[in-house]
């Protein structure tokens, strides 16, 4: 055979031939050959890859290098290339020597797998595992498990070959159960699933927990019921029910669709029922329930399609007759066929139960109410308001009430009850009240009184409820006899048993329950005498469970027979046992019967008892019983008492309630004094320390008071005092009503003085909380002189007077300029301000007045309109004016012609007749 010319060394090669000839077997000569022919045609390399495996048979980095040539030269041909079998045989070559090195091995593998030589590939994978050590096996197991999950592969082939792995890594049965389902292999996979649940030491490597297993068994299991034998599926899915709370309902219906599956149609109703019947969550009820109801539906749907299909085959059947007529009996007996339609035709096994079936449907949904609340009561079965709901269900079921009461007083415990326990018991004795029968009534309630509830008030209302059905029943006897039994002590000797067990039950406790003695108390006043009912609120007061009601029924049951004296006992004892705010009512009530009883006839005993009463009320609640004791006064003591009275009342309130009372302190004192003795209360109360709001508000009424008796300068000097109090800018009706009042009575001066306190208040304002933009200040007071013009040309001042004051308040306009240079825009001085190495003062607000002279000519030239003094400012002593002689008049006369001191009103008189 002849050696193409191409494949022969050249002269490049010599140089490389020389040394291989030199030194044949040096990987390192041969690998410079090779890498310097990289660019050769690939059967030119060839021949040196096997000069040089020749050489090198056990060149692990030859053969590599030779192996992945040729799969690059037949990635792109087709599978039944001759060159595969050319590549499948160097593989099978280099394994002779390389049969330990992997790679080699993975190499040819994906090569056969991707040849889809099955048998091959199987049989050199198992090569590959034999030769290789067990360390290495998952890099084989690896391609090994992808090659068998591939299509066209047996199941049976992939199926054992999955089996050897699971020998190497058991760990990795989930990639098994996964093909199974996928091949499905139910059976095979519902054991080694349920094999899996079993292992506790099993560790899911995919995450999947135990829970998500059970589920997915219970699926395999109900979904291929007919197709997998040989497991206890009922006792799987119950195990899993046990073990897996949340999940109880899915469970549940997994059970019964299995029993369905199997055409198992009674056991699967059962198991629903017993599903429904055991659950404890709403969720899980309303999952079984609907299932349940479901499968009733379509078991339904499906019989009347074929009772249907039936009517339309005995419609054609009926033309037809038996010719077997004459057939023997012993032939029947023999007859399969026959047998089976006799007994369809048996009336147990008639088909035609649509009815039932329909009727076992509307059951169910009845029951859907009975059957939720069963659920709630599992989860708790001391719920006292689900057992009411549980009996408002069979509401026309007497029978059904009673069993029902019957096993809920039997089952709660009143210790761990939700609710009011002893409400069952009411209701359970009303439902035989309701029915007439009122001995079974008065069995329950006995039982009910006996039991040991949680707290004394639930035992205190079975006896009142017990009471109470007595009086509709009128056994009136009977429930004054329930109330003493009720409310009686228990014996010395019961308490030391009692404290001896340690465990103190409620009735030891009831004999000190308000709400029995309330109701003692009121059937005794109804049905009793007067001296049995002051036995029981004596008794109440011995034990110390009084209230404040209680004291005043119990007075006002004495008033009523009428027992004064011993009323007022009541109320003695009732303010020594309560403080305050309790006893408000009792004093309030105390001291008003008190005074309308006695009045005049024992009034020191009631000014004690008010001078106690004061004593002990807080400032908050005192104003009430102030008023009380100042109207006690003024009806039969001595007016300077009630004075007394109203002046210790305006110390005693707190300070927001101090204005008000100041306003009654006057309006009685003007009315029993007159209004000039006013005029101390008033002087009183603006130094008292009232908050400045209700200062300013007592001094405008001051100065009304002033003004209406003719005291101009009186009410100027208060208008001035309050003034400090009222900032121009948020309280202009202050400064309103004394401009108002400048105008009818004050002069020119006046009026500048006016002006000029209003400008002081307003910068000492300003200066104390903020501080105006200049703008606003330049705008208030050109606001200030024009409202200035405006009232002087109002009084009758000459345009020319007019100018001169005006040129008087505004400032200079040279200052002006200065000002506006020197001072900065928002900014008010209070102080000095240099202006060109200057101080100079910055306070404008000093007005330079003329002096004024105090002469009487300079006051003779004001006219002061006169107005008579009503009768109402001398209250009570208008009387005695016109009860006065003729002496007094005489030594008036003398008065008014002595040089002593007068008052302002003849002052004014004797200045008009002068001038007359």
């Amino acid at each position: 055979m002849s050696i193409p010319r191409e494949l022969y060394p050249t002269e490049d090669d010599l140089p490389y031939e020389e040394e291989i000839l030199r030194n044949p077997f040096s990987l390192k000569q041969w690998w410079r050959y090779l890498v310097a022919r990289a660019d050769a045609p690939f059967t030119k390399r060839r021949v040196l890859y096997e000069r040089a495996l020749q050489a090198l048979p056990g060149s692990y980095k030859i053969w590599h290098a030779y192996l992945r040539e040729r799969l690059e030269l037949v990635r792109n041909l087709p599978i039944n290339h001759s060159l595969y079998q050319a590549l499948n045989n160097t593989f099978e070559r280099a394994l002779v020597t390389m049969h330990k090195m992997p790679r080699i091995w993975i190499m040819y593998l994906v090569s056969l797998t991707q040849q889809k030589l099955v048998t091959r590939t199987r049989r050199t994978f198992d090569r590959a595992l034999c030769a290789l050590p067990v360390t290495q096996h998952d890099r084989i197991w690896e391609h090994y498990l992808v090659f068998v999950s591939q299509r066209g592969i047996p199941i049976e082939t992939s199926l054992r070959v999955y089996r050897r792995y699971l020998k190497y890594d058991p760990s990795h049965i989930e990639d098994l159960l996964e093909f199974l389902l996928n091949s499905e292999l139910w059976q095979e996979a519902a054991e080694r699933l349920a094999g899996v649940l079993n292992d506790d030491r099993f560790y899911s490597i995919k995450g999947k927990t135990k829970h998500r297993l059970w589920l997915e068994l219970c699926d395999l299991l109900t979904q291929h019921a007919t197709e997998i034998s040989g497991l206890n599926v009922d006792a799987i899915i119950r195990g899993g029910i046990k073990k897996f709370t949340d999940e109880v309902g899915r469970l549940w219906t997994s059970l019964a669709d299995y029993y369905i599956r199997r055409k198992l149609v009674e056991k699967a109703r059962d198991i629903f029922e017993e599903g429904m019947t055991t659950v404890v969550t709403v969720r899980d009820f309303s999952v079984i329930f609907d299932a349940y109801s479901q499968f009733e539906e379509s078991m339904l749907a499906l019989k009347m399609e074929e009772m249907s299909d039936s009517e339309v085959e005995d419609e054609g059947s009926n033309g037809e007759v038996g010719a077997e007529e004459d057939v023997d009996e012993e032939d029947d007996r023999l007859n399969v066929a026959k047998l089976e339609k006799k007994l369809k035709e048996f009336w147990l096994n008639d088909d035609k139960d649509i009815d039932l079936r329909l009727a076992r449907l509307e059951h169910l949904m009845d029951r859907r109410p009975e059957l939720a609340n069963s659920v709630l009561l599992r989860q708790n079965p001391h719920n006292v308001e689900q057992w009411h709901r549980r009996v408002k269900l069979f509401e026309g079921n007497p029978t059904k009430q009673i069993l029902t009461f019957t096993e809920a007083v039997r089952t709660i415990d009143p210790m761990k009850a939700v609710g009011k326990p002893h409400t069952l018991w009411v209701a359970f004795a009303k439902l035989y009240e309701n029915h007439k029968d009122i001995a079974n009534a008065r069995v329950i309630f006995d039982k009910a009184v006996q039991v040991n509830y949680k707290t004394v008030d639930h035992l205190a209302s079975v006896w009142c409820e017990w009471a109470e059905m007595e009086l509709r029943h009128r056994n009136f006897k009977g429930a004054l006899e329930l109330m003493r039994r009720a409310t009686a002590e228990p014996t010395v000797e019961v308490k030391r048993r009692v404290a001896a067990d340690g465990n103190e039950p409620v009735q030891i406790k009831l004999h000190k329950s308000l709400r029995l003695w309330l109701l003692f108390v009121d059937l005794e006043e109804s049905l009793g005498s007067l001296e049995s009912t002051r036995v029981v609120y004596e008794r109440i007061l011995d034990l110390r469970i009084a209230t404040p009601q209680i004291i005043i029924n119990y007075a006002v049951l004495l008033e009523d027979h009428k027992y004064f004296e011993d009323a007022f006992k009541v109320y003695e004892r009732g303010v020594k046992i309560f403080k305050y705010p309790h006893v408000k009512d009792i004093w309030v009530t105390y001291l008003s019967k008190f005074v309308k009883r006695y009045g005049k006839s024992k009034l020191e005993r009631a000014r004690e008892l008010f001078e106690h009463a004061v004593e002990q009320t807080p400032a908050d609640a005192v104003k009430p019983l102030y008023l009380q004791y100042a109207k006690l006064e003024e009806d039969y003591g001595l007016a300077k008492r009630a004075m007394r009275v109203y002046d210790q009342a305006t110390k005693a309130v707190p300070a927001n309630e101090k204005l008000s009372m100041y306003e009654i302190y006057i309006a009685r004192a003007a009315e029993i004094f007159g209004v000039p003795r006013t005029r101390e209360i008033y002087e009183q109360a603006i130094e008292s320390g009232l908050p400045d709001k209700d200062v300013k508000a007592m001094c405008l009424k001051y100065a009304e008071l002033e003004k209406s008796l003719g005291e101009i300068d009186r009410a100027r000097a208060l208008y001035k005092h309050s003034s400090q109090f009222a900032d121009p800018r948020s309280d202009p009706d202050f400064w309103n009503k004394w401009h108002e009042f400048e105008v009818q009575h004050g002069n020119e001066d006046t009026f500048r003085e006016m002006l000029r306190v209003k400008r002081s208040v307003s910068a000492s304002y300003s200066q104390t909380h903020f501080i105006l933009p200049e703008y606003l200040m330049q705008k208030d007071q050109m606001q200030t002189l024009e409202e200035a013009k405006d009232v002087l040309k109002k009084a009758g001042v000459a345009d020319d007077e007019m100018a001169a004051l005006e040129r008087q308040l505004a400032p200079p306009e040279n200052d002006t300029k200065s000002k506006e240079q020197s001072r900065v825009v928002g900014f008010v001085s209070a102080g000095v301000v240099e202006s060109n190495g200057q101080k100079i003062t910055a306070n404008n607000e000093d007005i330079e007045l003329p002096e004024e002279s105090d002469s009487e000519e300079d006051d003779d030239k004001v006219e002061i309109a006169l107005k008579e003094v009503p009768d109402a400012v001398f209250g009570g002593l208008i009387r005695k004016r016109d009860e006065g002689d003729e002496a007094e008049d005489n030594s008036t006369a003398k008065n008014k012609d002595s040089d002593g001191p007068l008052g302002a009103l003849e002052r004014i008189k004797r200045r008009k007749q002068q001038a007359s």
